[in-house]
């Protein structure tokens, strides 16, 4: 009508039918409602799930010390016995908890809703939790950041199948970062690992799902644990004339010792070389060969039992270490990873890094060492994980070292860069394989691989 006002003309009003439409859409019961608190629930239950287990592992950690303290040949028997056990536990009762979890979140983007029954599942996380637990309560060389991945992707697959909502790939990402988040209290870390190592390609919806989740698993986790620094307050910075120098040889060694132990990772996982099919035919066994190496390794030293988190922190605030602890703390991770039980490699691969930086300082007189060996660090875990934005950011977040930041992100893409050269592969995408549908060590399959 000619009389009527533009902007009356564009009023729309509010029927019962666009009112019940609206509901249907954004209500209570819409699928985009349900979803959001499903991320929330999620969330709140990976914070305090990541900090039960941290607790837990820490008291095992606790026990262990003083059990091998009081009796310093004992593990020479109980780590092999131990790590045959385990193995065979977890064989028999929840074969897609084997080794650090991010492989199996990784594989299980593939079929999200799948996955909620075998590879994140319940019932295998939990029995994750537990042989963990168990493994770092025998002294095994492993770390919980892994399986808080797996578990962290489980929690937030559970509270989504309750809230019966749509389960995509990228929740089970979001979840992962969270817990990788809440287990070193490094928000920024879990956002860059999410977009470097489990996610194929950047996806905004991802970016954002993942945003959300760490915020909200970092408040909880924060909230129980209190502000806490994971390796303290390091401040380390460096001269630009001994960065230099430091930064390619860090990057260099770095990369060359990450690449060999990712090499020898996926070599001894779905390799073919005899010892490889000699493991998978015997694992039990193999486990027990593996436990002794540790045992021994352990037994000799006094000091890779575990993550290494003690002997990493005090070389990084300048406490001299023997040189022979990352070489000894490498083989103690490595024949720990290859058993086939559950548990990490992020804290023991920090470790590793440590006692490398504790190797070249003396290369570099004059250096300040906590500086040397935070890049040193930085340069073997991207060298193992081959995610340099990640090394960096999970050092500086867990040091206080942000003066450190551009001397780090130099070794860590040099680190990277070297590790390709030595291993083409990324280590958990390589390992993911063997988690892969179809592929022995899934749910129904009769003759799961040990070693992932």
């Amino acid at each position: 009508m000619a009389g009527t006002s533009p902007s009356r003309r564009g009023t729309r009003r509010w029927t019962p039918s666009r009112y019940r439409a609206l509901l249907r859409t954004q209500g209570p019961r819409s699928v985009r409602f349900r979803t959001r608190v499903a991320i929330l629930v999620g969330a709140v239950a990976i914070g305090l799930a990541a900090t039960v287990f941290a607790q837990a592992a820490d008291l095992a950690a606790d026990l262990f010390a003083a059990y091998a303290a009081r009796f310093p040949l004992a593990p020479l028997a109980t780590t092999p016995l131990l790590f045959a056990a385990l193995v065979w536990i977890t064989r028999r009762t929840v074969p897609l908890a084997r080794g650090s979890g991010i492989p199996q979140v990784i594989a299980a983007q593939a079929d999200p809703e799948g996955a909620t029954h075998d590879l994140v599942s319940i019932r295998t996380v939990v029995g994750k939790a537990l042989l963990t637990l168990a493994a770092v309560l025998g002294g095994a060389s492993v770390g919980r950041e892994g399986p808080t991945v797996q578990i962290a992707a489980a929690v937030m697959g559970l509270s989504h199948r309750i809230l019966r909502v749509p389960l995509r790939g990228a929740v089970l990402i979001a979840g992962g970062a969270a817990g990788v988040a809440a287990a070193f209290n490094t928000p920024l870390a879990g956002l860059l690992f999410a977009i470097e190592e489990l996610a194929s390609a950047y996806e905004q919806k991802v970016t954002l799902l993942v945003v959300a989740a760490i915020v909200i698993a970092g408040m909880v986790a924060q909230s129980v644990q209190g502000d806490y620094v994971y390796f303290g307050l390091i401040g380390a910075h460096m001269p630009l004339a001994t960065a230099v120098l430091a930064v390619p040889l860090a990057g260099v060694a770095g990369g060359l010792a990450g690449g060999l132990f990712s090499r020898l990772m996926l070599a001894l996982a779905a390799g073919t070389h005899r010892i490889t099919v000699w493991s998978k035919r015997r694992p039990v066994v193999f486990a027990a060969a593996c436990g002794l190496v540790v045992g021994g390794i352990g037994t000799l030293t006094g000091l890779t039992w575990g993550t290494g988190y003690g002997a990493a922190r005090a070389m990084i605030v300048g406490i001299d270490a023997p040189l022979w602890f990352g070489p000894a703390k490498f083989l103690a991770t490595l024949a720990t990873a290859v058993a086939g039980l559950p548990g990490g490699i992020f804290a023991p691969s920090l470790a590793v890094g440590a006692g490398l930086g504790n190797l070249l300082h003396p290369l570099l007189p004059g250096s300040p060492a906590p500086a040397i060996v935070i890049l040193a660090m930085v340069a073997y875990f991207a060298g193992v994980v081959r995610a340099p934005l990640t090394a960096v950011i999970i050092l500086s977040e867990t040091t206080g070292s942000r003066g450190l930041m551009l001397p780090m992100f130099a070794t860590a893409f040099i680190a990277d860069g070297v590790s390709q050269l030595v291993c083409r592969e990324k280590l958990y995408h390589g390992l993911s394989r063997t988690f892969a549908i179809g592929t022995p060590g899934r749910v129904g399959d009769s003759a799961p691989t040990p070693a992932a």
